[in-house]
């Protein structure tokens, strides 16, 4: 299925905005615990890179990363800013077979509707190599809806998204809750869930 429009709209426009606000100097702990648990040289899927900040800290530190995001706007952002090899690709044209060590996908399938996450975790599973690690950064909440900017959120409880990762194969090695605000201004409660393949 074809991402939200008017949720790639906004990213397009305001690729610079979103940019700044998640400065390309900041290495979160989450980022480097993930870069961590990877041994050097390791294949890494950016799943929804945006400005590409994170491939590029991962690639100073070693690894080999695969920026991939739908926006025209974040990819070019990517590639001129850090000299990425970003590239244009949507979640379900993720097909590929035991190849990655890594799948950072921070706060990126939050965009899909709740009723295509399973198939979007399946695929990331038979992506990844046995044992592979996912980084997983979702909102928490009920439902689906949009944000102040117009762009489209499905939001989950801790549990349900235990049980997609369950059911896609993975395995939950540790989580973590807190509240962060975004490119929209509010403060919203997030979870950080890291998985193995």
């Amino acid at each position: 299925m074809s991402p939200d429009k008017r949720t790639l709209a906004v990213y397009d426009a305001k690729a610079e905005d979103y940019a700044a606000l998640f400065h390309d100097a900041k290495e979160g702990k989450d980022l480097r615990a993930f870069i961590a648990g990877l041994p050097r040289g390791a294949r890494v899927m950016d799943l929804g890179c945006g400005p590409g900040a994170a491939s590029a800290h991962m690639m100073r530190a070693g690894l080999d990363p695969d920026p991939v995001d739908a926006s025209p706007a974040m990819v070019a952002l990517a590639r001129s800013r850090f000299g990425l090899p970003a590239r244009l690709a949507r979640f379900d044209e993720i097909d590929t077979t035991a190849t990655y060590d890594g799948v950072w996908a921070n706060f990126s399938l939050l965009h899909a509707p709740r009723a295509e996450l399973a198939q979007h975790l399946a695929r990331l599973h038979r992506a990844l190599k046995p044992g592979g690690r996912l980084h997983l950064g979702m909102k928490l909440g009920k439902g689906e809806g949009r944000d102040a900017l117009g762009r489209f959120y499905a939001y989950y409880s801790e549990d349900e998204l235990t049980e997609h990762l369950a059911r896609a194969g993975f395995s939950v090695a540790s989580r973590r809750t807190g509240t962060e605000k975004g490119l929209a201004g509010t403060n919203d409660p997030y979870i950080i869930l890291i998985a193995h393949a």
